[in-house]
């Protein structure tokens, strides 16, 4: 977060274009880990900012051991979201481009999560309903997600 912290000491709460990635860990039992968000307590895909030199896979390899403590590798890219618009509680205005992936776990290893981005992580039902989201760009990654998973598992 150095980079963007960098970036907002010279630009305030001007809106910028940032690129992020998140990932969708879906279980055995057709349930995806969401996690809690420290800054407004509503739910969300693990993910976050591209640091600077970063690939999107880089990314949400860095940010889903960040905010769910899990070591994960994507296995295929669902969508590229770019036509969002979100104001922090803070007042920082972004555009966030998103790389949204389909992401297993690769080892039980669990990491300490930052406090400061995650309350909790909990799994959620895809044919249930969702939660509260933190905003519009993680309710579509939810309907994109659940798209796929019905086409590729055949649920009703």
């Amino acid at each position: 977060m150095a980079y963007i912290a960098d970036l907002r000491s010279q630009v305030g709460h001007m809106p910028l274009i940032l690129t992020s990635a998140s990932g969708a860990l879906v279980n055995a039992d057709g349930a995806v880990l969401l996690q809690a968000r420290a800054d407004t307590g509503d739910w969300g895909f693990p993910g976050g900012y591209m640091e600077f030199g970063e690939r999107f896979t880089d990314t949400v390899r860095r940010e889903f051991k960040e905010d769910a403590g899990l070591a994960v590798e994507p296995v295929c890219l669902l969508k590229i979201l770019d036509n969002d618009q979100y104001t922090y509680p803070n007042g920082d205005a972004v555009q966030p481009v998103n790389a949204f992936y389909l992401v297993r776990q690769v080892t039980d290893q669990h990491f300490p999560v930052k406090p400061s981005e995650t309350v909790t992580t909990r799994y959620f039902a895809l044919q249930g309903r969702p939660p509260r989201f933190f905003n519009h760009q993680h309710e579509k990654m939810w309907a994109i997600l659940n798209e796929y998973w019905t086409k590729k598992h055949n649920v009703k």
